[in-house]
């Protein structure tokens, strides 16, 4: 080739690689502006699309972009200001609608493009959503509208939501479909909440009435459901029949249904209730843990974003707070577990906690980590925030970075995550739009946030990125920025949040390096976001322009569009991915038994991954099985770490039909693989496998009845179970302690070795127990024994015969009392009360030489939670072990603030107790040298109790007596020693300070104890035993008793009613009507909690005793039963027994008390007949028959001890196979199934019983049936009853003659007259010698209590043009001011969506805002309220900007959160 051809070659070659380089070389991003006069109401993407809507609210116009915001354009087929919402169709992104102030909408199905009118018959009501969509798209027209209907009523108008519905996307005018509605949606209305229930399924809530005033009671709403758009409806019972009324919100969270509704029923006080579904056919209600004290109440409850595993519902435990604590839900969310305690909560409702989109199992939750201080001292928060890597299972602090953007190491050690660990800001302070953390970008999640022990404000905090979905974290820029994921991850873009800028700055490398854009202008961010599912490379900035760069004419808000697509020229091959699994935690990969990973760009690949509008696709693998993947089986419980049996296993005829002793068959091992789970089987344990087991272990044939025996190497000393549940706890009196899981048929030892002094049960939690060494560690649970977690107190337990644990409702709050300075000679040895706030882990003193430290806070005596009261010494100083009243005073000192700030408040006390609602306290007088008693209803302010002329306790002993009727009963002792004692019994007023004489010379033993006992489940009614002989007894020493029984709560006492003949037929020999049943009371008992009635058998009583005229020894006597509350008694058999309740009654057990035995009798029919069941060859002394506390099993534990050994003996019966027949209840026709409605008055003259006439629900006597834990109905009162003599009883200072009247102790005072009016009483009454019983609810008839009767004051005492003026002024005023606000601010009716107005409106009260009766009722509200609406006005612009609105699957929009929203509440009663 020619030199010029070869030069000539060459130049084109270089021209050609340069040109080539020039097309190819990465370009800087692309920007367009575009300007507005306002921040958006809603600016969101159509899902999969480039189209993007930016309502602006404020003008009430929509504007259109079709290119992801570079152009826009106004929708002009709608009229300028008109709109008021625009809502998306969730399921088919052509459509969209905007809703207006009146009956004429719009709709658009090219997502935008154009907009077409239609007309409805109402305009639109005032809730969060009404428009309801169905999730399939072939039915993307069946849609839902509510709106309100309103007519002129007086001088304003009521008004009423009324549902529509449309099959054509509003092609036609909708029908109507239901009225008076609050709610309605289709179950099919979501893509996660899976079920086959009809396509056309709807529920609504909605009112069973209507209202000519718009007015309804909460009672009358109720939950309905309807295949055939309710041409037919059916209510939804719920599972609980008539009771499933009041019901507030209906909402579908990710695969759950739930109904929120409101306990109505008598003495609930106000708590929601939970129902849930997972396939709308069967409703349960949910459980929260007693530990937890979680009580469900309006707008202190929110559920949060959820997961297809669990439902996690956040409670906010104390009223005044905003700290709440999480709870997550088993599979079909019936039953929740504490998952973390003390999240953090806004005034709103809304909780920092969110999932990590894509990541099944892991979120970010920030906790209160000074909540003690917070409650107490209103001290301002110090948040911590925690991940969770199993579904909420466990928590850990955030992984701090080792060093800081610059490379440097942070300033404290990240190694120490109690000091150092990373905190971000969350859901209560967003920022930005969408999701806080995470996008659909795989694995990669930013914050913004501080490294140190708690979370600084935002202004001083940071940026950071995980690009493994939490496990570690790196700061990537200084200060707090915006943040947006863009093309799968592969780009990310920030802008500062903190000041004005005029850059951002993006990275294309995950965050390894950035680089920064010029704006152009300066602008304020206010938001950042993109597609809505992070795979596009274009990007919205909404900012404010500044000042100085604002131009004349345009808008003062700009949207940025930003283009990242020219920043990388090749598209990522698959050399360019790797794979990332979504959860890298050490031991935490497999989540039920499966891997998921993600393809996704590397970090150093220079290219663009394009998959636009392509969801990241999840990959899975399979997980060897693993014993977390297993559970307990079907009649297996759990106990620490293994599965035990909960009795004989049941099994199929076919199995064990040889009668050979050895004979086997194949059964349960305990275990079964999680519903859902998918681990290889092949490749792991096999928990499952069935295993061979003996034929005489599993169940018997039904009608038979299988006992086991279980020896104790020593006696007996301490036993309990835990309440709801089928665990006991049994001390040895070698201080060991012993488990069984299963109500007594396997037993096995706790932590031999140690030596426990005792064991206690948590009083306010069924799920908690401490076992009490005789060091300072102690062993706990918190779920009924399934684990023991060693803890250390501060002290060994006290040696001076104080209580070491006391607990208060707020499970975790302890005060332990122990030994101080006790070591040694003791010189100062004395009991020192400290207490925790976190079940032991951290303590700190109360107090010092304490005889009792107690917290004053009770179940019902509802006073300052952090208030102690402590019984210590004046002089603090010397031994303990020598102190006494005599040389040194015992002080009661009240202590609120966790006793930071103490009170004395009496010099000298004998002690004190809590009963009920009281406080009581026995002040000691030493200059008199007599007793005082003090009572208090608030921990604060005492009044001393008033007695009876020669009844005050500072001259004898006495007894506080259970309380349970809102009155103090007080044993009062009236003997001196050497005489046997009794005393009487006085009754208080509902103050507890003025005592009544109720019933004298009852009987007490040495000890204190007294022969007094209410009946469980029937209150006022109550059994005690009297000395016949007091005059004789004094001088002899022997007492003669005699019972008596109240059904007026110590009103009146009367003798017990003997039967007519024996068990076997023949009339008893007492026959004058002298003649009575007499019984042996509590002062008899070994076990106190071997009561008379049983709590899950209304009515039902049994009784050891005797027909004549006094009561007869205890081996002289037999076993009786009433079934009506112990008006009238049937011999059931002879001799003394032993007696307990199971199965709410349908099984009955008796044994011997008199003499060792080796049988028990049992009856099915509540004593009608026998049978007899021999458990043991050998005679054995029986103590007491245990069984569960509430009475529901059919399997008992006889507890006695053997011939020939040292120990104690427990028997396990087990009468589950009685019958297999399940007992069927009607809710629906109650009394036509295996119940029976009982009331106290059948069998009896007496009607009433407390006022009222009362029905109650159990099993009819001779179904033979299994009871078990089905839900019986609760008690119902029919009606309120005239007063009669049985509802009253003799006032302070007057007693009862002869005659069965009330008069005046001779030389006493009656009490002055209290002419004091509460409520809109009329009229004020004089005392009489009469009072009404306080249990009564009584109504008219006999009013003993009222004497001369005089007018109330007040109302009456001003004229009529007085009270007109009171009325109309106000009235004038407040609709001036109303009709100003109505028309300065736009909030005349019709608008969508007002400030703070997202929740649902029950319309159980008139909708009118001018009407001359509801301005009225609400003048002194109407201008907080007006406050209220002119701040959230203001604050609205700051707020659409932030909260308002959410452009892709966030906090918000996602239905999970719209329907938190909606389950938040506000109180609307």
């Amino acid at each position: 080739m020619a030199p010029w051809h070869r030069k000539a070659a060459f130049i084109w070659a270089v021209l050609s690689f340069l040109l080539y380089i020039g097309f190819t070389k990465a370009q800087d991003p692309q920007k367009s502006i575009t300007y507005f006069d306002s921040l958006p109401g809603r600016l969101f993407f159509f899902e999969d699309t480039t189209s993007v809507v930016y309502y602006d609210i404020q003008a009430g116009n929509v504007h259109i972009s079709q290119d992801e915001g570079k152009n826009w354009a106004i929708a002009t087929d709608i009229p300028k200001g008109a709109a008021a919402a625009v809502i998306e169709h969730p399921s088919d992104s052509r459509y969209a609608f905007v809703l207006t102030t009146g009956t004429k909408h719009y709709r658009t199905d090219d997502r935008g493009r154009t907009w077409h009118s239609f007309d409805v018959p109402a305009k639109t009501s005032y809730v969060a959503r009404p428009l309801s969509f169905h999730s399939d798209p072939a039915k993307w027209g069946h849609i839902l509208y509510q709106g309100t209907v309103c007519s002129p009523w007086g001088w304003g108008e009521t008004c009423h939501d009324e549902t529509y519905y449309t099959t054509d996307g509003f092609e036609s005018t909708p029908k109507l479909l239901l009225k008076e509605t609050s709610r309605c949606q289709y179950a099919h209305s979501t893509k996660e909440f899976k079920h086959d229930a009809d396509d056309n399924l709807i529920y609504c809530v909605a009112f069973d009435s209507t209202s000519q005033t718009g007015t309804h009671t909460l009672s009358s709403s109720r939950l309905f459901s309807s295949t055939d758009y309710f041409q037919t409806k059916q209510i939804e019972d719920l599972g609980i029949g008539k009771d499933a009324k009041g019901v507030l919100a209906f909402a579908i969270v990710s695969k759950f249904a739930v109904v929120a509704l409101k306990d109505l029923s008598p003495g609930s006080d106000g708590d929601m209730l939970l129902y849930v579904t997972v396939n709308t056919k069967e409703w349960a209600k949910a459980q929260f843990p007693h530990a937890s004290q979680a009580r469900l109440r309006e707008n202190a409850y929110t559920i949060v974003e959820s997961t297809i595993h669990s439902l996690a519902v956040d409670v906010k435990l104390q009223d005044q707070s905003t700290i709440g604590t999480l709870f997550v839900s088993n599979s079909n969310g019936t039953f929740f577990v504490e998952s973390l305690k003390d999240t953090n909560r806004n005034a709103m409702g809304f909780v920092d906690y969110e999932n990590l989109y894509g990541v099944e199992g892991v979120g970010i939750a920030n906790v209160v980590a000074n909540a003690q201080d917070v409650e107490r001292k209103k001290a301002p928060k110090q948040l911590k925030s925690m991940i969770t890597f199993d579904d909420g299972s466990s928590w850990a602090p955030l992984r701090a970075p080792s060093t800081d953007v610059d490379g440097k190491r942070v300033a404290c050690d990240p190694s120490d995550v109690a000091e150092c660990s990373l905190h971000l800001h969350s859901v209560t302070n967003p920022h930005n739009f969408g999701r806080i953390f995470s996008s659909p970008a795989p694995g990669f999640v930013m914050g913004v946030g501080s490294i140190g022990k708690s979370l600084a404000p935002y202004e001083d905090c940071d940026t950071f990125l995980s690009d493994d979905a939490g496990l570690t974290w790196k700061m990537i820029r200084r200060d707090a920025h915006q943040y947006e994921f863009g093309d799968s991850g592969s780009v990310l873009v920030i802008v500062n949040d903190e000041t004005e800028v005029n850059h951002v700055r993006y990275s294309t490398d995950m965050g390894k390096t950035w680089k920064s854009y010029d704006l152009g202008i300066t602008v304020r961010a206010k938001a950042l976001t993109t597609v809505s599912d992070s795979t596009s490379q274009k990007f919205i900035l909404l900012a404010q322009v500044s000042r100085q760069d604002h131009k004349q004419g345009d808008g003062r808000y700009g949207v940025i569009f930003l283009d990242f697509a020219e920043t990388r020229t090749r598209k990522c091959g698959e050399s360019d991915l790797e794979r990332w699994y979504a959860r890298s935690a050490q031991g935490r990969e497999c989540l039920m038994g499966r891997k998921q990973y993600y393809m996704r760009r590397k970090e150093d690949a220079n290219c663009y991954v394009g998959d636009k509008f392509h969801d990241p696709v999840i990959h899975e693998e399979s997980c060897p099985c693993e014993d977390h993947d297993f559970e307990c089986d079907y009649n297996y419980v759990r106990s620490g770490d293994k599965c035990i049996s909960s009795g004989r296993e049941r099994i199929p005829n076919s199995m064990c039909t040889s009668g050979k002793p050895d004979e086997s068959y194949m059964g349960s091992s305990g275990y079964r693989l999680i519903p859902g789970n998918q681990c290889d089987r092949g490749r792991g344990v096999r928990k499952d496998e069935p295993i061979s087991k003996k034929c005489s272990e599993a169940e018997p044939a039904e009608g038979e009845v299988v006992h086991q025996t279980f020896e104790f190497p020593a006696q007996v000393v301490q036993h309990d179970f835990f309440k709801d549940s089928s665990t006991i706890l049994v001390r040895l009196a070698d201080n060991t302690i012993w488990q069984s899981s299963n109500e007594g048929y396997s037993w096995e030892q706790q932590y031999a070795g140690e030596r426990f002094l005792a064991f206690y049960m948590h009083t306010h939690s069924n799920e908690r127990a401490y076992l009490i060494t005789d060091s300072a560690k102690f062993y706990y649970t918190t779920d009924t024994g399934r684990h023991w977690y060693e803890q250390q107190a501060p002290t060994p337990p006290n040696s001076f015969h104080a209580q070491v644990l006391h607990f208060q409702p707020r499970t975790d709050y302890l005060i332990w009392t122990g030994n101080a300075g006790c070591d040694g000679a003791g010189e100062k040895c004395r009991a020192e009360a400290q207490y925790t706030w976190d079940n032991g882990r951290h303590w700190k003193i109360v107090e010092d030489y304490v005889v009792n430290c107690d917290w004053a806070r009770d179940d019902e005596l509802k006073i300052d939670s952090s208030q102690i009261l402590c019984e210590s010494y004046l002089t603090k100083q010397g031994s303990q072990r020598y102190f006494g009243k005599e040389n040194n005073a015992l002080q009661l000192v009240s202590g609120t603030d966790y006793f930071e700030r103490k009170t004395k408040l009496f010099d000298n006390v004998v002690g004190f107790t809590k009963f009920s609602e009281f406080l009581i306290v026995a002040e000691y007088l030493p200059q008199r040298n007599s007793l005082d008693l003090q009572v208090s209803l608030d921990g604060r302010t005492f009044a001393a109790g008033m007695f009876p002329p020669g009844m005050h306790p500072d001259t004898h002993a006495y007894t506080v007596l259970e309380s349970s009727t809102m009155a103090i009963f007080l044993h009062m002792t009236m003997t001196d020693w050497p005489s046997p004692h009794w005393g009487n019994i006085l009754k208080s007023n509902s103050n507890g300070t003025y005592f009544g004489l109720s019933i004298e010379n009852v009987n007490r033993n040495e000890l204190g104890y007294v022969d007094f006992e209410k009946f469980i489940g029937l209150d006022g009614i109550a059994m005690v035993n009297v000395v016949a002989n007091p005059a004789e007894a004094a001088i002899t020493g022997r007492k003669v008793l005699q019972t008596r029984i109240t059904h007026n709560d110590g009103g009146s006492w009367r003798p017990l009613s003997p039967p007519a003949q024996d068990s076997l037929g023949n009339k008893y020999p007492c026959t004058s009507t002298s003649c009575a049943l007499h019984v042996h009371g509590y002062t008899e008992r070994i076990d106190a909690r071997a009561t008379y009635s049983s709590p899950s058998v209304v009515g039902v009583v049994m009784a050891v005793g005797n027909v004549g005229e006094v009561l007869a020894p205890y081996t002289q006597s037999d076993t009786f039963l009433s079934r009506d509350g112990g008006f009238t008694w049937e011999e059931v058999h002879k001799d003394a027994h032993l007696w307990e309740f199971g199965d709410s009654g349908s099984v009955i057990v008796l044994v011997n008390d008199e003499e060792p035995t080796d049988h028990v009798l049992f009856t099915t029919d509540e004593g009608l007949s026998w049978r007899e069941y021999k458990f043991s060859n050998e005679k054995m002394r029986i103590s007491s028959i245990v069984t569960v506390p509430e009475d529901t099993s059919r399997k008992f534990m006889l507890l006695g001890k053997a011939p020939r050994s040292s120990g104690s003996v427990i028997v396990h019966l087990d009468f589950s196979s009685l019958t297999h027949r399940q007992c069927q209840v009607s809710i629906e026709e109650p009394g036509h199934d295996d119940f029976e409605l009982w009331s106290p008055s059948e069998e009896r003259n007496e009607i009433c019983l407390f006022g009222r006439q009362t029905i109650y629900h159990r099993r009819a006597r001779d179904h033979n049936c299994v009871v078990g834990k089905l839900q019986k109905l609760e008690d119902k009162i029919v009606r309120n009853c005239q007063c009669s003599n049985e509802d009253f009883e003799c006032e302070f200072n007057y007693v009862k003659n002869a005659n069965g009247e009330c008069v005046l102790v001779p030389g006493m005072s009656p009490l002055p007259d209290d002419d004091s009016c509460r409520g809109d009483e009329e009229y004020w009454y004089e005392r009489t010698p009469y009072r009404q019983v306080l249990y009564s609810t009584c109504e008219g008839g006999r009013r003993l209590d009222r004497g001369t009767q005089h007018l109330c004051p007040g109302i009456r005492g001003h004229s009529a043009l007085f009270w007109l003026f009171v009325l109309f002024f106000p009235f004038g005023l407040t609709a001036l001011v109303a009709w100003w606000w109505y028309k300065k601010s736009g909030l005349a009716r019709g608008t969508i969506r007002l400030p703070g107005t997202d929740y649902p409106s029950l319309a159980y009260r008139s909708r009118s805002g001018s009407g001359a009766l509801d301005t009225l009722a609400s003048v002194p509200w109407f201008l907080l309220g007006l406050a209220g609406i002119a701040w959230e006005y203001v604050s609205s612009s700051l707020e659409s900007a932030s909260l308002g609105f959410r452009s892709r699957r966030g906090y918000r929009d996602v239905p999970v959160d719209e329907d938190a929203q909606i389950l938040r509440f506000e109180d609307e009663e």
